[in-house]
């Protein structure tokens, strides 16, 4: 029994949002929020360093000595610190990549009502 009720489905039109413009603008926005966070985690960990060493140094005591107490304090944040950096650098680059893809493309960008006519308030009262 052959189900031949009607014509078959035809392919979807493809969209002009193929290839790498389909992930430019998500990687725009979350590269972009990302830094934001990285660069407000760094200048937390700069602030809690000034305010490790300033305690620190007021028992007559310099951060910069060699003893093993000042140097766990100097090492207390480096991992937040570099991956911090890393993150900001891998966020950034995937910014301006996105941003690149955009700019680059910004003329074959439809959003598919070039042929719509456009409806205002009047239009849709006076109905």
């Amino acid at each position: 029994m052959t189900d031949s009720a009607g014509s078959q489905p035809s392919e979807p039109p493809r969209s002009e949002h193929s290839g790498l413009v389909k992930f430019a603008r998500p990687a725009l926005i979350a590269g972009s929020a990302v830094a934001v966070v990285c660069i407000a985690l760094l200048v937390i960990i700069f602030f809690l360093d000034a305010f490790n060493a300033t305690v620190y140094s007021v028992g007559g005591k310099n951060i910069q000595d060699e003893t093993a107490e000042a140097q766990d304090i100097r090492g207390l944040y480096s991992g937040a610190r570099v991956g911090g950096m890393i993150l900001l650098v891998v966020s950034l680059l995937a910014a301006v990549g996105g941003a690149v893809v955009l700019y680059l493309k910004r003329g074959a960008i439809t959003d598919g009502n070039d042929g719509d006519e456009d409806v205002d308030f009047d239009d849709l009262a006076g109905s």
